[in-house]
């Protein structure tokens, strides 16, 4: 006689059916602990995938001290400096734009109007000829009597290197997020061109350039002041100029030039003393001051450009 089982309900089937899957996981969870079992002792190694850039994997010093057993010993670390925020601590937790934006500085156009020579040594001279070569009159078929000789004179300009020596930390040039070698580059190409305005101005002439505004000055004309000696001319009034008629003295000023120096002849002068000549007028109310209309062309004071 066969023997049928019948259950009662849906109610008990749920939960025997639940009985057994207790009983799978429960084997499960035993080959999960000796598995584990296993690896912490050696036994099997870890199957990890492998990491981009590690040439080999089990064998390294990477996997099998640093990750397993975390000894740095032998591992080359990388960190970005983040001791303070300037320094590239910035770069570490945020998002950040990865360009980096420059701040403008007043870099002085001198070198556009100097004249400028390349040399190899640091002892460069020039020969100035004063006063020309004297020349005379005679007749048609007179005889030529021997003229004078030229004079020369040597001149010497201060000179000196100009150098910048910025340090930046290995983190930042292996992993900051910007080309700091460029940026470095850029920097410094900046910094040199301000540096070199200032000199060519106002250089003390003691490992660097004489500036003009340091150099010598007598109100003497040109034949009687020595050689490398600037002209001064005053307005007339201490540390400003005339209240009537004060354009007139820039007339003067022009005019005191020699007539060759006059044709490349430019104004130099700061924002400051641009600023109130700029106000200047003519009788019939013009002003002296001429816009550069187009780019590139610069302003003109009484026909001369404005550096």
């Amino acid at each position: 006689m066969d023997i049928i089982e019948v259950k009662a309900d849906a109610l008990e089937e749920s939960f025997a059916a639940y009985e057994t899957r207790g009983e799978d996981i429960a084997a499960l969870n035993a080959e999960l602990a000796l598995l584990k079992k296993k690896i912490a002792d050696g036994s099997i190694a870890a199957k990890r995938p492998m990491l981009d850039g590690i040439k080999s994997g089990e064998g390294s010093a990477f996997v099998s001290q640093y990750l397993r057993k975390g000894i740095e010993s032998g591992v080359e670390l990388k960190a970005l400096g983040s001791s303070s925020d300037a320094i590239g601590g910035y770069a570490v937790p945020r998002e950040i734009d990865q360009a980096i934006g420059e701040t403008l500085v007043a870099i002085s156009p001198i070198r556009a109007i100097a004249n400028v020579v390349k040399v190899g040594l640091a002892n460069y001279r020039k020969l100035v000829a004063t006063g020309g070569t004297p020349s005379g009159w005679v007749g048609f078929e007179a005889a030529r009597p021997e003229t004078g000789t030229a004079t020369f004179t040597e001149i010497v300009p201060a000179s000196g290197d100009l150098y910048a020596n910025p340090a930046a930390s290995q983190q930042m040039l292996d992993d900051a997020m910007f080309n700091v070698e460029a940026w470095l580059a850029n920097e410094i190409a900046t910094e040199f061109a301000r540096a070199e305005g200032v000199a060519f101005i106002k250089g003390t002439g003691a490992s660097q350039p004489l500036g003009f505004l340091s150099s010598p000055n007598a109100t003497t004309l040109d034949g009687v002041r020595a050689m490398g000696t600037l002209q001064y001319l005053g307005t007339g009034t201490a540390g400003a100029f005339p209240v009537s008629n004060p354009q007139d003295t820039l007339i003067d000023l022009i005019q005191s030039l020699r007539q060759p120096y006059r044709q490349g002849a430019s104004f130099v002068m700061n924002s400051t003393t641009a600023s109130v000549i700029r106000k200047f007028k003519t009788t019939d109310g013009q002003f002296i001051w001429s816009l550069g209309m187009v780019a590139g062309v610069p302003a003109t004071l009484l026909g001369y450009p404005v550096i």
